[in-house]
């Protein structure tokens, strides 16, 4: 496949392959076939073409060509990440309580007496 001819984003065999932290991506791929992996593996050389990512991807291939074989699925077991949103998730009711200076002053100015 040449770079014109790279698999597209939507194309891939997990959709959220662009956000996989590397620490998950061998058991998330342990489920796909030979093909799948050689899909992921060209997507990557034409787009980030990240190392370590491109060794996990090879190491995997090597593995299905030596008689490895799927796992059955693309281990829907692991959370697909999503785009944050925004803002922060802690509200009033979930931060913690205020944290009050000592009585000597505020850490940061000692000399400013306390409120």
């Amino acid at each position: 496949m040449t770079q014109s001819e790279s698999p597209r984003h939507e194309d891939l065999p997990l959709p959220d392959y662009d956000h996989l932290p590397l620490g998950t991506l061998p058991s998330r791929i342990s489920g796909l076939d030979e093909s799948a992996v050689n899909q992921l593996l060209e997507y990557e050389r034409s787009h980030g073409n990240r190392l370590p990512v491109v060794q996990v991807l090879e190491h995997r291939v090597e593995a299905l060509r030596s008689g490895a074989e799927p796992s059955g699925s693309a281990n829907p077991d692991t959370p697909e990440v999503t785009s944050a949103r925004g803002g922060s998730p802690v509200s009033p009711e979930t931060s913690g309580p205020p944290v009050n200076p000592p009585s000597q002053g505020v850490p940061t100015n000692p000399a400013q007496p306390r409120h």
